[in-house]
């Protein structure tokens, strides 16, 4: 008796299994593999981004000393944003994520401040070893948008899963413990170019209190006044 009733719910198994993945069990769990293998993309891209700054760095530093505060500040952005520790979980954590996130953003904002600075540097400009690791840093940025992207369109599916009918079901039950991952946001500096004042004789210098921006035109030629006229 005790083997008839183990086959009868054998059976019953094999008879559920296909009713329950047709009816989307495993949606869930199948779009929560998608967003994490896209954030391990993510976390990829920057990684390889932090790999080639050392280097830029000590090429910057050689033809554009006068940059201290620029150089520093990479160096402490890209300190910063590789100490934060993420994992798996730091997507369904919302204050995890903003400090990944924010590191990131300032590491990406005092970068663009530093590849702009080469226009006032013509050597800088020419030498092989920047052009190149310019061009391989241009190549990262370009994957790190791609791979933000492709994880924000995995979440926000995964997302809509646990919302959305039947998968809510499922949701409630099944996978309840499920939660909602965050999103990359555009930050505010993201949305604005980097400024960097070319007209400077010596870069280094600062410029003196009451002189007009550097590429503004000339100030009008003060008009001098006329003569009285003598009778």
């Amino acid at each position: 008796m005790t083997s008839l009733k183990k086959r009868l719910a054998f059976v019953a198994v094999l008879m559920i299994a296909p009713l329950l993945a047709s009816c989307g069990i495993n949606v869930i769990p199948t779009k929560q593999e998608r967003a994490e293998a896209a954030w391990a993309d993510v976390q990829s891209q920057y990684q390889r981004r932090a790999d080639l700054i050392p280097n830029l760095v000590e090429t910057v530093r050689g033809y554009a000393t006068q940059e201290r505060t620029v150089l520093r500040e990479v160096i402490e952005a890209r300190a910063s944003a590789t100490q934060v520790q993420v994992d798996a979980s730091t997507i369904t954590d919302p204050a995890a994520f903003q400090q990944f996130q924010a590191a990131q953003d300032r590491l990406s904002g005092v970068l663009g401040r530093l590849m702009v600075i080469q226009e006032q540097y013509p050597d800088l400009k020419s030498n092989q070893n920047f052009l190149a690791l310019q061009s391989q840093l241009e190549g990262t940025e370009n994957r790190i948008a791609v791979a933000r992207r492709d994880y924000n369109e995995a979440v926000r599916d995964y997302n809509t899963s646990l919302r959305t009918f039947p998968t809510v079901l499922w949701a409630k039950t099944f996978h309840a413990g499920s939660k909602p991952m965050q999103l990359f946001q555009a930050s505010a500096a993201a949305q604005s170019a980097p400024t960097v004042d070319f007209g400077r004789t010596n870069p280094g210098a600062p410029i003196q209190p009451g002189a007009a921006p550097p590429g503004s035109a000339p100030p009008a030629p003060t008009a001098v006044p006329a003569a009285p006229a003598t009778r």
